[in-house]
């Protein structure tokens, strides 16, 4: 990828970051799950990025941060590229910083985050985007970086058999907003175990509807948004925890949906939801086969299911989950109603008190 940015770091602070996978020890997880780090982890404006340009990718921003930061507090990601928001969640990671996945760059939804955590540094990929005072580090990377598509096919900075990072498995990775559905949107924080466990407990499942062993060599293409918790698990950290590889886009419109699935490989998957979905099928475009299609955020009609299936001749799953729980049971709605739960799941009654009725 490119190493165009506000700051370039020397490549003697580059972090070591790598190309193989090494025994971790259990207070760490590792940044990548064990993969072929030379085939493609993402894709961008059609062109493949491997794992082990990933890692470089990641080593060269984290050496950005560390000049322009204090480890350990929480940085916004931004970014609206799939994979430049990939490498900016992965500097972080590496460098003990959570992230913070606002819905939207308003200046009160900003504000609010400023008051709440104090001094903050916004990582985005768009240099026109008006940040209302917050310092800025640019993420130049993926077809939507700096000046246009950067990608390129060899990574910098990193020895050749360095290892994958490992994480803490109790660090504060990311905070979600909820939706606001229920009142002002409240941040809900995720440890990288949390976060490397959902995934976990839904790779088995969705290989199993596509009669896969394995979600490898599975490349998703996402309409929905990367700091959406649905967006988050099914697309980036599907990808970096779960084997698939993404396309970097957001595709939106009908025309760029069938666009971004022909440009990348079989098997595909398309991550969407049922606005999107009725959409692309009401537009009347030819749409290229999709192995699996994911559909989550609101509820799906068994006829909206079949109709799609038949479009794609391929899987459709449903999902079920919040920003609270993650993504916790599947189903699919040609089948029958019955959702099916990713792992062990408990439920628990609180009592809550009001407090404005204790005198």
């Amino acid at each position: 990828m490119s190493n165009e940015s506000s700051s370039t770091p020397s490549s003697s602070a580059a972090l070591a970051t790598s190309a193989r996978t090494v025994d971790l020890p259990a207070a760490l997880l590792p940044l990548l799950a064990a993969r072929d780090l030379d085939a493609p982890l993402a894709w961008c404006a059609g062109m493949p990025v491997s794992g082990r340009t990933y890692l470089s990718d990641v080593a060269w921003l984290a050496a950005g941060l560390a000049a322009r930061m204090l480890a350990g507090g929480p940085v916004i990601n931004l970014c609206n590229d799939r994979y430049a928001f990939a490498v900016a969640l992965g500097a972080a990671l590496v460098r003990g910083q959570p992230s913070l996945l606002p819905p939207d760059a308003r200046p009160d939804t900003l504000e609010r985050l400023r008051r709440s955590h104090g001094d903050l540094v916004a990582l985005t990929d768009e240099p026109s985007l008006e940040m209302h005072g917050l310092p800025r580090v640019l993420v130049p990377f993926g077809a939507a970086g700096v000046g246009g598509a950067k990608v390129s096919t060899v990574g910098e900075g990193i020895a050749p058999d360095a290892p994958v990072p490992g994480i803490p498995a109790g660090l504060h990775a990311v905070s979600l907003l909820t939706s606001g559905s229920t009142g002002v949107p409240q941040p809900h924080a995720k440890t990288w175990t949390t976060l490397c466990g959902d995934v976990a407990a839904a790779v088995g499942r969705l290989a199993r509807y596509v009669g896969r062993p394995s979600l490898d060599e599975l490349t998703l293409v996402a309409t929905v948004p990367v700091q959406h918790s649905y967006g988050l698990e099914s697309s980036a950290l599907l990808a970096l925890l779960g084997g698939a590889a993404f396309d970097s886009g957001r595709p939106f419109f009908p025309a760029d949906i069938a666009a971004a699935l022909a440009s990348v490989p079989r098997p595909r998957a398309l991550v969407t939801t049922p606005f999107h979905l009725k959409t692309l099928l009401l537009s009347g475009i030819a749409l290229p086969a999709v192995d699996l299609i994911l559909s989550a955020t609101a509820p799906l009609s068994p006829q909206l299911a079949a109709q799609a299936e038949a479009a794609m001749d391929g899987v459709l799953v449903e999902i079920y989950g919040s920003t609270e729980s993650g993504q916790v049971a599947a189903r699919r709605p040609t089948v029958g109603e019955v959702w099916e739960n990713f792992g062990e799941i408990r439920v628990r009654a609180e009592a809550v008190v009001d407090a404005s009725r204790v005198s």
